[in-house]
């Protein structure tokens, strides 16, 4: 594992740190990383197949046998993929963990973390303490990637508890050596309070919470372009890729914004992160491999560029792996050279949004993140929005209901106008927008919870 020790180039970035954490792995030519991906993937196929009842039961159902994949493409074409539901089933018919899960004893056990199902009940990840460990740098990597160095402190408002949340920024701070404060979840305006005593460089939210603290600066009367923030990273939803919303929080806070995602399955290890050449994210692809293929078919490749499902795979990863899981996320990918000069392969506006979130008004395909883009492009909309989805007789109805900005002066009737032009643009058909009060709807403290469906269940 590189360890980001020894391995850092003689190149200098403007604060007199080394420009990579590990030089060697970061611009690898893209042919030498697929064979170091290949090796990987071809040791956890085996592995899973001899040790995990879960992928024997499941490859030996769809016919797959790990000695038949010999490229990448066999790889796609070749194996099943697995699911949350699927994970969620196995693990409650063999639990605490699942017969996906390399031990149940737990001197073998580091730590134990959890997301909820939809019956309410987590379900339950467990990390071995090597997994835990090569998280660490992995995590540590991708911060440097997003320009954090050891003189940093790094303030963190991502809840520290069941959910992984704000434990991979704490992972990464602590192993490049920067200094944590690992505030969490709390009042906002005692987030304000210690970014004005501590002095942060960094603050780390999701991007909805760091847009809520804008709102909660104005009331008072705090300016957070005088703050000392200079990089936001955040993560926990698709909002960090947003043009419209990254330019929001970029002139709010006068701070540079970098988006570093995964997803509950995949960690401890952290699928992708932007650099500070601002041209998308880069996926560490020889630590968790991403592929995006066919939304309706996950075995059938797609050419680069194109919009597809996401699906990631654990390479190193031995006390839980996934293999071909696919959580339910769209977007596009890109091999073209980035100014950064780093090799990784990018998702060049990050993930686009969920595929189950895909709302089907009168024929249109709307993803609750082009409405969010279409807000953010327009001055005098607040933080705040639903949308709201009923039926009115056959026919399906949207309206999007957005707080205006408090400080807004200007007419809120031509503001309506030029948020519902945007939409109509950016979405395809006519959404009406209700425009209400500032602080009508709950303030988003963590992951924004957008859309309202009144329609009757089938």
């Amino acid at each position: 594992m590189a360890t980001g020790q020894g391995s850092r180039s003689s190149t200098l970035d403007d604060r007199g740190f080394p420009l990579f954490w590990d030089e060697a792995r970061e611009t690898m030519p893209r042919a030498d990383r697929d064979a170091v991906i290949l090796t990987r993937i071809q040791h956890q196929l085996h592995f899973v197949y001899e040790n995990l009842p879960f992928y024997r039961r499941h490859y030996d159902n769809h016919g797959f046998h790990p000695d038949t994949v010999t490229s990448l493409d066999d790889f796609t074409r070749k194996v099943p993929v697995i699911t949350k539901k699927m994970l969620v089933a196995d693990q409650a018919e063999h639990p605490p963990f699942g017969s996906y899960t390399a031990t149940d004893s737990m001197g073998d056990i580091a730590r134990i973390h959890g997301s909820s199902g939809t019956s309410g009940v987590p379900t339950l990840y467990a990390v071995s303490q090597n997994d835990w460990d090569r998280a660490a740098d992995v995590h540590a990597m991708a911060q440097w990637i997003g320009g954090i160095r050891p003189d940093d402190l790094v303030q963190v408002g991502f809840p520290f508890g069941l959910f992984f949340g704000g434990w991979g920024t704490l992972q990464g701070t602590e192993r490049l050596g920067a200094a944590m404060f690992p505030l969490g979840v709390a009042e906002s305006e005692k987030h304000l309070e210690f970014i004005d005593r501590l002095k942060p460089r960094v603050f780390a939210a999701t991007p909805s919470y760091c847009m809520h603290l804008i709102s909660v600066a104005q009331g008072m009367g705090i300016d957070l372009k005088a703050s000392s923030v200079k990089i936001l990273l955040v993560g926990g939803e698709p909002g960090g890729s947003l043009p419209g919303t990254r330019q929001i929080l970029e002139e709010a806070w006068g701070a540079t914004m970098v988006d570093a995602g995964s997803t509950s399955e995949m960690y401890p290890f952290q699928t992708n992160v932007g650099c500070l050449a601002k041209n998308g994210t880069h996926l560490i692809t020889d630590e968790v491999f991403t592929e995006v293929v066919d939304k309706d078919d996950h075995n059938q490749p797609i050419p680069e560029g194109d919009r597809g499902a996401i699906i990631y795979t654990h390479l190193w990863r031995e006390s839980q792996p996934m293999i071909r899981f696919a959580p339910g996320d769209e977007s596009y990918i890109s091999h073209d050279p980035c100014p950064c000069g780093r090799t990784y392969p990018r998702l060049p506006e990050g993930v686009l949004g969920r595929l189950d979130d895909m709302l089907v008004i009168r024929g249109a395909n709307i993803f609750p993140s082009a409405i969010e883009t279409a807000l953010r492009s327009v001055n005098g909309f607040g933080p705040e929005f639903e949308i709201r989805v009923s039926k009115r007789g056959a026919l399906d109805e949207i309206v999007v209901r957005a707080e205006h900005d408090a400080e807004h002066p200007g007419d809120l009737d031509q503001l309506r106008t030029d948020g519902e032009a945007m939409l109509k643009k950016m979405c395809g058909i006519r959404i009406p927008v209700e425009l209400i009060e500032p602080g009508t709807l709950p303030a988003t403290v963590f992951k924004a919870r957008r859309v309202v469906d009144e329609r009757p269940r089938p």
